[in-house]
């Protein structure tokens, strides 16, 4: 599969694996001419990542964090996991979410994010008033034990 990339500005570095056989390519900040950024605890910033992209139809991205930032810096997506849908054309745009104690930098081209690509799987939902009994039933979170 081929995935038309277009950089949006001479700092913009295409999305990279780091293994031939990652899941994930890596994003990098694209700060449009600032050196840094400061993510304070708490707070959340949007991030550019200086592309733009072209998703066969019938596929999309999930933008999912990096765990060396969540672990050593409680940073991570705002939204946990952002969704790249085929149809659009605009730049990517990652919202950092500082979750530690302590201010955090973004550097020009540091990885902030990652992504995979994942097929859409067409269904139908069939609204009905009663569905099938499991060994489970309603039994939800902390149902199985610890």
């Amino acid at each position: 599969m081929n995935i038309n990339v277009k950089l949006l500005r001479e700092t913009s570095k295409l999305p990279t694996k780091a293994h031939s056989t990652d899941a994930c390519f890596d994003i990098y900040a694209d700060l449009a001419g600032e050196d840094w950024v400061a993510v304070f605890p708490g707070d959340q910033v949007k991030i550019k990542a200086g592309f733009s992209t072209e998703i066969p139809q019938g596929y999309f991205c999930s933008v999912f964090a990096r765990s060396g930032l969540g672990i050593n810096k409680g940073l991570r997506p705002s939204n946990c996991v952002g969704i790249i849908d085929s149809d659009y054309r605009g730049e990517w745009v990652i919202a950092i979410r500082n979750d530690g104690d302590e201010r955090q930098i973004i550097r020009q081209g540091d990885r902030i994010a990652q992504f995979a690509i994942q097929k859409v799987h067409e269904c139908t939902l069939t609204e009905v008033s009663d569905l099938t009994d499991t060994e489970r039933g309603e039994g939800g979170l902390g149902s199985s034990g610890e």
